[in-house]
Order: C-alpha cells, then structure tokens, then sequence
C-alpha cells in the first residue's frame, strides 16, 4: 500500500512541476491583452488567427489573416518577426502553443487575446 502511495505521489508531483514549468514558459513567451488592450494595437501589428480554416470563415475578426496552428510549421516565415504578432483562437490553447512555437523561432513581440475569439465582442467578418 505504501509503495501504491509513494507511485501516486510521485507522478502528482511530476504533474505539478510539469505544469508550473509550462506556465512559466508561457509567460516568457507571450503577454496576453484584454479586448481593449487587444483592440489598441492590432492595427499596427500583424493579427493571427491560428483556428482552422472552416471557424475562420465561419468569423473572424476584421483584418486577421488565417494562418492555422496546423500549418505553422510550415507557414510561420508568412510572419515577420521584426513586427509585433497577435495571435487568437478560439480559448487560447491553439494561440499558446503558437506562441511557445514562435519563440522557438525567434519572434519576441508575441501578444494573445485573453478569453480567445470565444469571448470577442468586436467587429467580426464572415466569409459568406
């Protein structure tokens, strides 16, 4: 029984320290904005939204290109890295793991959307 919770309290502690290093590759990596501060400089920056080409048809915000994170791999020169990116998906967890990708790659101006587009109450474009 002692060696079941010894394994147990082993792989929870694993779990955690996983975790905690991930968040805080995150925060090095991104800064995420509210809408507001999301809204304030986009224009000038290079809006990416890493969703899948069917949900950025279905809405996006006006003026974001679609670069699926499916795709980054391949696409991510599409993406200047001399310019400041803002990066959406749907709930942040696509938009996250693009950025954590794009740091690897050297892009330091790396900006998310809190809540993700789920939570945008902006102007939206459809692709009718």
């Amino acid at each position: 029984m002692a060696t079941v919770l010894y394994t147990i309290a082993i792989i929870l502690g694993a779990i955690i320290i996983y975790v905690l290093i991930s968040s805080f590759r995150l925060k090095k990596a991104v800064t995420n904005l509210t809408q507001e501060e999301f809204i304030k400089g986009y224009r000038k920056a290079q809006l990416i939204d890493v969703r899948e080409t069917k949900e950025f048809e279905s809405g996006h915000i006006l003026g974001a290109r679609n670069i699926p994170f499916t795709q980054l791999r391949q696409r991510y020169k599409e993406i200047r890295p001399d310019l400041p990116v803002y990066l959406y998906c749907q709930n942040m967890t696509r938009s996250s793991r693009a950025a954590l990708f794009l740091k690897k790659k050297g892009y330091n101006q790396l900006y998310q959307l809190q809540g993700g587009f789920k939570t945008w109450t902006g102007k939206v474009k459809t692709k009718n």
